[in-house]
């Protein structure tokens, strides 16, 4: 089940890359060979940016690969690093509840209720933030998992 959520999880990243980096193609071209860009291409580019960024932290939390500071680490026992890699993944977890996915839901119901649209592309704004208790779903799936293989 993980490698095909890794698999899916992947493949969009890529697609939303290509989109983005067609989007930006077609913005720079517009620009410069019409003299106008055009009124979307530049909030779609910062929309897709912002899920790249956030669905890319999720993928590489699920792929071990984050940002990681490792110098207490190699100091330790192998029990010892353990149990420090369960308490850091019951942190990451705590994280990905309360801020991303409570958070993120809270956010998404304010949105909708005031009815929020992107200016350019008239979007609904909670269709954009949803990427992030998605991410935070993908976070806590990740993680429960990691603390399961631990165990």
């Amino acid at each position: 089940m993980r490698a095909k959520i890794d698999n899916i999880l992947g493949y969009f990243l890529v697609l939303l890359m290509a989109v983005m980096t067609i989007d930006v193609l077609l913005g720079v071209v517009t620009r410069y060979v019409l003299g106008s860009q055009l009124s979307w291409s530049e909030e779609l580019a910062r929309f897709l940016l912002m899920w790249i960024g956030i669905l890319g932290a999720a993928y590489a939390s699920g792929q071990k690969k984050h940002l990681a500071i490792e110098l207490l680490q190699t100091k330790l026992s192998a029990t010892q690093q353990k149990n420090l890699d369960i308490f850091i993944n019951l942190i990451v977890i705590s994280f990905a509840v309360t801020v991303m996915i409570i958070g993120g839901l809270r956010l998404i119901y304010i949105t909708q209720t005031l009815g929020q649209l992107s200016p350019a592309l008239r979007v609904p704004m909670a269709f954009i933030y949803a990427v992030v208790p998605l991410s935070g779903l993908l976070i806590l799936y990740y993680k429960t998992y990691d603390l399961l293989q631990e165990a």
